[in-house]
């Protein structure tokens, strides 16, 4: 019998397409077509050089019209994928061959000066909170007394009179109100400014970065007091700016030395802080700020003059700030209420006259376009009301008292060959240990016991090993701050005791 022949099987489709129909919600057949081309070749499967079937071919292998694969084939060529040539055909690309991928993305490079900031922020210590610990080195009101009922009256007021435009960028001038009762307290203290003068800041911290950059670019140096407030030598760096230290003496910066880092082409201005010096504490005498201003006067240097705890004098007699004794206009002074009511309002101010207020909002739109108006227009009601002063009387007895402890502790406590200094107002008092004692085995040794303090490397602007402390009386009571200082007097006196391992004789390179 004769065989029965069998109907052919249909031939497969080029590249394995498979079409939907586009009833069906499915993408345009041209779409499909090329997306099942561009797969085969992503895929490795058609290699660059090989010939695709002609329009007319392939569209009678899959049943559409010729112009439904030529636009399949224009796809792919807007793609770069595949190449017509003419009389020839279309052809596959050939692909450029990627470099091997590492088994590990490279890190991104940062800029010098990061990395410079980097290892000066690494160089900082670290501090451990916990229940007991007493914190002497902290340099922050302390948060049982922010006076958070009446600031949130203040902030209720300030909504109901000003509303939505207060949600509004502020300029980077900044709220008008705050403006003119910051300018009203400057004069009571002798600096003789109006509104247009004051430029509100994010805090003191930002203000000076403002101040800064007025003067000194990348390259660029910065006279400022050894030892000094660890974050002016952080914005330095950040700046790309050189420090160049003028040492601290018993009555303030050194004023010779002064005279001669001023004279130094390099040097365009000098960072003080007067008053409550931090770390130190010290405040400088009257003569001493005259003689200081006389010295940047004859050099044409500008003097920026952190007064960052300007209101938190508790005894003695004020001293007038150096912007009330510029007779030059070299001084620009950076004020903040961070210190003396919380530092989450972030409200400070630069305080400047003729072109350097110009200068500064130029800065400062660059910066930012304005601060939280909310918060400045509360903290001028806060101000405008007497809030702030009754605030203010209450933090400065407590203040008072708490330094009255740490002084009295420290007589009690610290052995013989200590000496510290006996601020006025403010925060802190800076503690010299006697040799060969380090502030850093001290440091080391008291956070262990559960008592934080600063050591004096940090507010050198080469970290270089230092023997004093930085202690505060910010947060702590003084129950805390007795605890604290009796089981740091026990730490210093072990250390005395200690054997000390001997001095390694030089090694000479030949």
């Amino acid at each position: 019998m004769a065989a029965v022949p069998q109907p052919t099987p249909p031939a497969a489709p080029p590249f394995g397409i498979a079409l939907a129909r586009e009833a069906e919600g499915a993408a345009p057949v041209y779409r499909q077509i090329a997306a099942r081309i561009r797969a085969e070749v992503e895929g490795g499967r058609l290699a660059g050089g090989t010939r695709l079937p002609t329009i007319r071919a392939l569209a009678a292998a899959l049943g559409v019209h010729r112009d439904t694969v030529g636009l399949a084939y224009e796809t792919l060529a807007a793609e770069g994928l595949v190449e017509a040539r003419v009389g020839r055909g279309t052809f596959v690309r050939a692909r450029r061959a990627r470099a091997p991928r590492p088994a590990r993305a490279p890190e991104p490079a940062f800029a010098a000066a990061v990395e410079r900031l980097l290892e000066f922020e690494r160089a900082r210590p670290r501090y451990a909170d916990g229940e007991g610990v007493v914190p002497l080195h902290a340099l922050v009101p302390d948060p049982r007394a922010y006076p958070v009922d009446a600031f949130r009256r203040a902030l209720n007021r300030a909504f109901a009179d000003g509303g939505a435009s207060l949600l509004v960028y502020g300029g980077p001038q900044g709220h008008a109100g705050l403006r003119e009762v910051l300018a009203s307290r400057l004069r009571a203290a002798g600096v003789l400014v109006g509104p247009e003068s004051v430029v509100l800041s994010a805090g003191a911290s930002q203000g000076m970065t403002l101040a800064l950059r007025l003067f000194a670019g990348p390259g660029d140096a910065v006279a400022v007091e050894e030892p000094t407030y660890h974050n002016v030598l952080a914005a330095l760096l950040d700046l790309g700016l050189r420090a160049v230290p003028v040492p601290m003496r018993a009555d303030g910066p050194d004023v010779d030395a002064l005279e001669r880092a001023l004279h130094r082409p390099e040097v365009k201005a000098f960072y003080t802080i007067p008053t409550f010096h931090n770390p130190m504490g010290i405040t400088t005498s009257l003569a001493h700020r005259r003689e200081l201003l006389a010295v940047a006067a004859a050099a044409g240097k500008p003097v920026v003059e952190d007064a960052f705890e300007m209101d938190l004098r508790f005894t003695g007699r004020p001293v007038p700030p150096l912007a009330a004794l510029d007779d030059a206009g070299l001084v620009v002074q950076l004020v903040s209420f961070s210190k003396s009511l919380f530092p989450g309002v972030r409200a400070g101010a630069v305080v400047a006259r003729g072109r350097a207020v110009e200068a500064l909002l130029a800065l400062k739109h660059a910066a930012d376009l304005g601060g939280a108006l909310p918060l400045q227009a509360a903290l001028a009601d806060f101000v405008r009301t007497g809030a702030y002063d009754r605030h203010l009387a209450s933090l400065r007895r407590r203040l008072r008292r708490r330094r009255d402890a740490l002084l009295e502790a420290l007589a009690a406590e610290l052995p013989e060959g200590c000496a510290w200094t006996t601020p006025e107002g403010g925060y802190q008092i800076w503690v010299e240990l006697p040799a060969p004692l380090g502030a850093r085995e001290v440091f080391e040794d008291a956070a262990r016991e559960g008592v934080l303090v600063a050591p004096g490397d940090q507010f050198y602007a080469d970290g270089r090993p230092s023997r004093a402390l930085r202690l505060t009386f910010a947060v702590a009571d003084e129950a805390a701050i007795r605890r604290g200082v009796a089981i740091l007097g026990r730490v210093v006196r072990a250390r005395l005791r200690a054997p000390r391992a001997a001095p390694r004789p030089p090694q000479v390179h030949v």
